[in-house]
């Protein structure tokens, strides 16, 4: 898995691409998200659009990064959720836990309310 990072105003859109498992992309996702939130930006997009599968170690560590962004005053927003992940966050019953938004745009616009 790959992650960009673009930051707009203060918050950071991570761009996750590839799938995200245990062996690929949950490290990357959790010191991404950890690094972000050190630097001073609590307020998280993760655009998952281009991630065509995800296990449920890597859920854990959607879960996770929402806790550590809470404790930090602000939150993730997940953007492009495929039909794997809205599965899992059922069958889990995180649906509520996390705002889901179908464009990037949504997601910031959603910051902009809240803030």
């Amino acid at each position: 898995m790959r992650i960009t990072e673009r930051t707009i105003d203060d918050i950071v859109v991570l761009n996750l691409i590839g799938r995200m498992t245990i062996n690929d992309g949950v490290d990357q996702l959790r010191e991404k998200v950890t690094s972000v939130i050190a630097q001073g930006h609590p307020k998280v997009v993760l655009n998952l659009a281009q991630v065509p599968y995800i296990d449920s170690p890597a859920l854990g560590e959607l879960v996770r990064s929402l806790t550590v962004t809470r404790s930090a005053k602000g939150s993730v927003k997940l953007v492009g959720v495929n039909g794997r992940v809205v599965s899992l966050l059922t069958i889990m019953k995180l649906t509520a836990e996390f705002d889901t938004y179908d464009t990037e745009d949504q997601a910031l616009a959603s910051y902009m309310v809240t803030a």
